[in-house]
């Protein structure tokens, strides 16, 4: 299966260190070898990168390695392909407008036999199951909301309501962003860390890489990093628990429930609020 990244801060920062490691993972240290992308957010704009050939060969993803763009959201993705060709049109991230921001999507995973109906706001370019699911997300959100744009809390619990009946169907991890905020899913394998003071030493798995976080760091610094898998060996990651929903903002974990039948949870004195009128 593909692998995922993202990061949310409360400042501005460069993901250069993770990506590193991260890079690896295209068609050297594993086997996901079907093309790249990455998104970052800077206002209401998008710089986006993708790549049909492996992260781990694409000058390309060096250029993004050594080029330190900063950023309060970034989504990232290094596909295996399961459906759909190896193709630029179906290199994640996939990226749309909803209310006058650009959405971003990655997705891991395989859901057979879920297959939508579009009404034509939003039309898949590629032929991945993928990019149909965005789609159908934000067509869904649109639909429910029309043209105003919901409170954070309500499009979260929004979210949850959607995707909890694909829970069963396959495996759908993903990463979902505006710009403000990052959405994660955990179906399968998903883990984060929240970088925050006191800042200390990080050494990448993938690449004999370490970085000093105190010494590039302020102490009101925070950044929350998601992977498929941890990045780091010597950091306390927490996996997410399959079956999910997790809303990052501003550095932290601002929400979180369970998109499997069960009682509404509460993590580390967040209140979870998954349901919807």
């Amino acid at each position: 299966m593909c692998q995922l990244l993202g990061m949310n801060c409360n400042v501005p920062t460069d993901i250069c260190f993770s990506f590193t490691g991260f890079q690896k993972r295209g068609g050297e240290t594993d086997v996901h070898a079907d093309g790249w992308g990455i998104a970052f957010f800077e206002g209401k704009g998008v710089r986006l990168f993708l790549d049909p050939q492996p992260s781990a060969k694409s000058p390309i993803a060096e250029l993004v390695r050594n080029y330190p763009i900063r950023s309060l959201n970034v989504v990232a993705h290094i596909r295996k392909a399961t459906q759909g060709t190896v193709s630029l049109e179906n290199t994640h991230p996939f990226q749309r407008e909803l209310w006058g921001r650009y959405w971003v999507f990655a997705h891991n995973g395989n859901l057979p036999q879920f297959k939508p109906t579009l009404d034509g706001s939003y039309k898949p370019v590629g032929n991945t199951d993928s990019e149909h699911i965005f789609c159908w997300l934000l067509q869904s959100l649109r639909q429910h909301f029309r043209d105003t744009p919901p409170s954070l809390d309500a499009l979260f619990a929004k979210v949850h309501d959607l995707i909890h009946p694909l829970s069963g169907m396959g495996i759908f991890n993903f990463l979902l962003s505006n710009g403000k905020w990052l959405i994660a899913h955990c179906s399968t394998e998903l883990s984060y860390i929240v970088r925050r003071a006191p800042f200390n030493v990080a050494h990448l798995k993938d690449e004999d890489v370490m970085v000093d976080f105190s010494q590039i760091t302020s102490p009101d610094d925070r950044v929350a990093v998601i992977a498929t898998q941890p990045l780091t060996d010597n950091e306390p990651w927490v996996s997410m628990p399959p079956g999910s929903l997790w809303l990052f903002e501003h550095g932290l974990v601002a929400n979180y429930c369970e998109t499997q039948p069960s009682p509404i949870k509460s993590l580390g004195g967040i209140h979870s609020t998954c349901s919807s009128e």
